[in-house]
């Protein structure tokens, strides 16, 4: 078997690395290999990727361990392994070892000093202070002033953890990843419930910015090894995840293009020396007419496939980039395109803007849409019947969570 260019090695194994490995193998018919501490549904029977389990392997002694000795073991089957990776905590582990995975694999990361002004919620909006990217009212709870503080901005807020990771591994009844809180009352026993769940970190008390859905935008952005931009891909999305622990994935996405949002973040991403993979999520204040970011991730986003899917490959620009060494000119994604993660009965059924849905339909008419999961050349029963599964699913989910929002 000849030696192939390179092999796309994803940590996680949900919809996101899915996605990825599908950017893979429709641009090189290159399959990939997914390592996680266990495998999630959207990665079971599939011909494209294959997910290795390693149940510690957010233990950073044991990830670098696993990491070294599978670069050894694919040594001889790939000229360059690439690292991919689908979660903020496995981001996280390879910035903070990218010294020593660099030996092994192409890490289309930034370096560990920049991740923690960018991570940490209340570093990150020092970072857009500086750099005049706008932001809601933002206030920071520290463990020591949880019993004294109160928002300086109207009701409703919204409280979330600064610190995600640490926060992901908190349990207890009521636990969201992001709350809208109307009044003191409420606002008090979420900050109780929180730190007493054993938070520890700081939390964000923010203003609550009017407007359903359809108001947020996401941004996918490629910044390649010289640490300009390559791509950059804008979604305004048209429905959210309602699930409790799941809000703020979105379940649909219509592509917009907006130069204004794609100057202000290209200059943002080329000042701060910025490489690989970024993901920021913002909302439209009506009341002002701009764009308020809310977090920025390092890696691409849980919906990202929606960039691929409309014809700009996320693989691609990487892979250009990282294996071939190519010069790229930068690319503003421009296309109509629709993504969804849910049916399209469901979507249109809580689809508030009827403008919006008059869009979805006639991208539907013109078959400019996709789905993630939903690849035919990775066709089985098996897939299949998971994914009307997962359909289903979500309409009991909705029906038992949705609230609207103004």
């Amino acid at each position: 078997m000849d030696k192939l260019d390179f092999i796309p090695i994803i940590l996680g194994s949900d919809s996101n690395a899915y996605g990825m490995a599908r950017s893979f193998y429709e641009e090189y018919q290159v399959s990939s290999i997914a390592l996680g501490k266990g495998q999630l549904p959207p990665t079971q029977n599939s011909n494209i990727i294959s997910v290795e389990v390693y149940k510690d392997l957010d233990k950073p002694d044991v990830f670098q361990n696993t990491l070294i000795q599978k670069a050894k073991e694919l040594k001889s089957k790939a000229d360059k392994l690439i690292l991919i990776a689908s979660s903020d905590n496995y981001a996280e582990l390879i910035i903070r070892n990218k010294e020593v995975l660099e030996q092994y694999y192409i890490v289309p990361f930034v370096s560990e000093e920049l991740m923690d002004q960018l991570i940490y919620k209340e570093n990150f909006y020092e970072v857009c202070e500086k750099y005049n990217i706008d932001y809601p009212k933002t206030l920071i709870c520290t463990p020591e002033d949880k019993d004294n503080i109160e928002p300086s901005f109207e009701f409703p807020v919204v409280i979330k953890a600064s610190d995600s990771l640490s926060y992901a591994v908190c349990n207890f009844k009521g636990k969201k990843k992001a709350y809208i809180v109307n009044d003191k009352e409420e606002f008090r026993d979420v900050i109780d419930k929180i730190y007493l769940s054993g938070y520890n970190g700081n939390l964000i008390i923010q203003e609550y910015i009017p407007g359903d859905d359809s108001e947020m935008r996401v941004l996918n952005c490629y910044s390649g090894k010289d640490q300009k931009v390559k791509m950059m891909c804008l979604g305004r999305v048209l429905l959210e995840d309602c699930t409790p622990l799941l809000v703020g994935n979105y379940v649909g996405i219509i592509n917009e293009y907006n130069q204004h949002i794609y100057n202000k973040y290209k200059a943002f991403l080329e000042e701060i020396g910025f490489e690989g993979f970024a993901n920021f999520d913002m909302k439209y204040d009506r009341r002002d007419g701009k764009y308020k970011l809310f977090e920025m991730n390092l890696r691409q986003g849980r919906s990202s496939y929606f960039v691929t899917g409309s014809g700009y490959n996320l693989a691609r620009y990487l892979v250009e980039d990282r294996v071939y060494n190519k010069e790229q000119e930068i690319v503003f994604a421009d296309n109509e395109h629709l993504w969804l993660s849910v049916s399209k009965g469901l979507l249109l059924k809580y689809l508030n803007d009827k403008s919006l849905q008059s869009e979805v339909k006639k991208l539907i008419k013109q078959n400019k849409y996709c789905s993630t999961l939903d690849y035919k050349e990775d066709f089985n029963m098996k897939r299949f019947i998971k994914n009307l599964s997962y359909n289903y699913e979500y309409y009991k989910r909705f029906k038992r969570y949705y609230e609207k929002k103004y």
